[in-house]
């Protein structure tokens, strides 16, 4: 497929709609020369090519430079479909819904902390719960977890975990209006009933950082960023909840083909009408794993700060910690975008893709509406974070999007297979890092190697003037589930 692929520019290449039939778009994937030769796997723009003959599709079936295989949609892209004729597909949002990171700003320097990187990861894990089938410290009737779909981040403030300026700071205030816990299923309320307020496993990670890098002074300096600054990064999910919403959904997806007479050529990207009751359900139960996630998040920042001020016998007003921004990577928004000259509403699924929404728009926090919004990239835990902002170009270009992270290169087998005698842990140490895992065989798995080089998915991104870089952050202790 690679060779079919017709550079536009620098960072833009054309998969072109004459490649076949049955694309209603083109292609368009944002990446270097060099990402594309050493880590784009054909079968990846195999999945671009397939989203873009979903019904109702729009301008193009986007990719970013962190693009790699997923499961129907790869991970790294963006579709919009038409609001009244197209189809919404949860292949296109993936299992762990509203996977997102949030990222927070402290008082401290790296001097402050330096020698008791060990306090604070051993805290910090004492007090995160980590792990594949973590519970969490709360417990959650099914009436309550129904709150919780409903409500997001708002009732986790409401119940004593933050504060209200947190949700000034997250995406949609932390929750999407119109979510329907009963079209959630029994088995879904109970896979989430236990699991708020944990972590997770594999990429997910909880990450205390500096500032090693400063690229905007001046919006740098609105953020409160100083080089060595240190700043937290929690990187998470709706967990269980949101898995077995989308296994039920995409059971319901693959009902609906027949019915509404969909042919696709690959059935991972499964899909209904949007405005058909199979497309609703979905909506609203994506909604109500899109909420969970974001009162998970704010769940484990508030215990973040308790951690860390019981660790350096600190008060939350002498520490800082301060939430920059939470954004999503994994969901499906209804947003309105000008294709081919007019206003068009659509829904825009992003899947390992995050929003880029540049100055002025009205639907960032007042704070940030001058700037633009933040855009956090994080990388692997022996390399790099990025906070950049979104850009007018990216409204234009890409529906308002950005990349969300490094992006993987290896399987979780291959990583396991390339860290056989190695200590990973020890070789992070040695850096300079402290990790801290449920296991030896996650640190294998997430090594570095198994990642692209996030500078690299960066540079392509503030090349394509799809986001703007503001900081670089360096990772000192990671936590993993």
């Amino acid at each position: 497929m690679k060779e079919k692929l017709k550079r536009i520019s620098e960072y833009k290449w054309l998969l072109p709609q004459n490649v076949d039939s049955r694309m209603k778009v083109p292609g368009i994937i944002f990446v270097s020369r060099d990402l594309l030769t050493q880590t784009v796997e054909d079968e990846a723009l195999v999945q671009v090519r397939n989203a873009a003959m979903l019904p109702g599709i729009v301008k193009a079936s986007l990719a970013m430079p962190d693009i790699h295989y997923g499961y129907g949609l790869p991970i790294g892209g963006v579709i919009a479909t038409d609001w009244e004729s197209g189809v919404v597909s949860p292949g296109g949002v993936g299992f762990d819904i509203n996977c997102g990171v949030r990222l927070l700003v402290t008082n401290l320097y790296l001097k402050d902390i330096e020698d008791k990187k060990r306090i604070l990861v051993e805290a910090l894990y004492r007090h995160i719960p980590t792990g594949v089938g973590s519970r969490g410290k709360l417990r959650l009737t099914h009436s309550e977890e129904k709150e919780v779909l409903a409500r997001g981040a708002k009732w986790a403030v409401e119940k004593g975990y933050g504060l209200k300026k947190d949700l000034e700071a997250t995406e949609s205030y932390g929750c999407l209006e119109g979510a329907n816990p009963e079209k959630v299923s029994y088995k879904a309320l109970e896979r989430g009933a236990q699991q708020l307020g944990t972590l997770g496993s594999g990429n997910h990670f909880l990450e205390i950082q500096y500032v090693d890098e400063i690229y905007d002074y001046g919006l740098a300096k609105k953020f409160n960023l100083e080089k060595n600054k240190i700043t937290i990064m929690i990187h998470t999910g709706s967990r269980g909840l949101g898995h077995q919403i989308a296994t039920d959904y995409l059971e319901v997806m693959g009902r609906a083909l027949r019915k509404y007479n969909i042919v696709l050529p690959d059935r991972q990207l499964a899909c209904a009408p949007i405005n058909s009751p199979e497309g609703q359900d979905y909506i609203s139960a994506m909604k109500c794993a899109a909420n969970y996630a974001w009162a998970n998040r704010q769940i484990l920042m508030h215990w973040t700060r308790e951690a860390i001020c019981k660790a350096l016998n600190a008060s939350p007003e002498e520490l800082g910690l301060e939430l920059i921004y939470d954004h999503a990577h994994n969901i499906v928004k209804k947003e309105e975008h000008i294709v081919d000259g007019k206003k068009r509403i659509l829904a825009v699924h992003r899947k390992g893709a995050t929003r880029a929404f540049p100055p002025g728009h009205p639907e960032l926090p007042a704070k940030y509406r001058s700037m633009g919004q933040p855009v956090i990239i994080p990388g692997d835990m022996g390399r790099y974070s990025y906070l950049l902002v979104g850009t007018r170009e990216a409204m234009s270009e890409t529906f308002g999007s950005s990349c969300h992270g490094a992006g993987r290169v290896l399987s979780r087998h291959k990583a396991i297979n390339r860290a056989r005698g190695r200590s990973i842990t020890n070789e992070l140490e040695k850096e300079g890092i402290l990790v801290k895992a449920a296991d030896s065989r996650t640190v294998k798995e997430e090594m570095p190697e198994a990642y692209k080089d996030v500078s690299m998915v960066v540079e392509a991104i503030a090349g394509a003037k799809i986001s703007k870089k503001v900081a670089r952050m360096k990772p000192i202790v990671v936590i993993k589930g």
